[in-house]
């Protein structure tokens, strides 16, 4: 069966057009994202990357989070972390200028939890957008799903994660 995903400014929309909360629970240990690679490598140098490849969706969460939108992540963290991990954590500074809660959960209670093994966002309880990515972690698409049952239990698994999740300023201090 073959699913329509929605990609490219379709996708962006999404975070233009929701009303409250946009939530994404992230479980991948690495990503594959092309406007990351040159700053990704840059880090693993031990180099500073500049922030300008982040730039477009900094100011997108801006003007959301300005309008008193919440943007939420949890992010599975392995023990130890991979490097595309470190590199998440080192940039999530970024992401809470501009207004967004990210949170961390270790993998380990995240399957104790039943929590899904596959990214997702979910936007004001009643969209679902399930993360499709190719075999080299590059982003395809997101298949969008406003079934009832299966967004309720996106939003259970949603608020299970972010009850055990921890704080970014408290993860990095412990």
């Amino acid at each position: 069966m073959s699913v329509d995903l929605l990609t490219g400014d379709d996708f962006t929309d999404l975070f233009r057009t929701f009303e409250h909360t946009a939530f994404r629970l992230e479980t991948r240990a690495a990503y594959g994202i092309p406007e990351e690679d040159e700053p990704f490598q840059r880090f693993l140098r031990g180099e500073e990357p500049p922030s300008d490849w982040l730039r477009p969706w900094l100011d997108l969460i801006t003007e959301q989070t300005r309008q008193g939108k919440r943007v939420e992540r949890v992010r599975l963290i392995d023990e130890p972390p991979s490097d595309y991990l470190r590199f998440e954590v080192w940039s999530t500074p970024l992401n809470l200028q501009a207004g967004e809660d990210i949170r961390y959960l270790p993998r380990r209670r995240a399957l104790e939890l039943q929590l899904p093994k596959y990214d997702y966002w979910l936007f004001d309880s009643r969209r679902l957008a399930m993360m499709h990515f190719d075999h080299a972690g590059r982003f395809q698409g997101a298949e969008i799903v406003e079934d009832p049952r299966t967004v309720v239990q996106h939003a259970y698994w949603r608020d299970t994660a972010w009850h055990y999740a921890t704080p970014y300023q408290a993860f990095v201090e412990s």
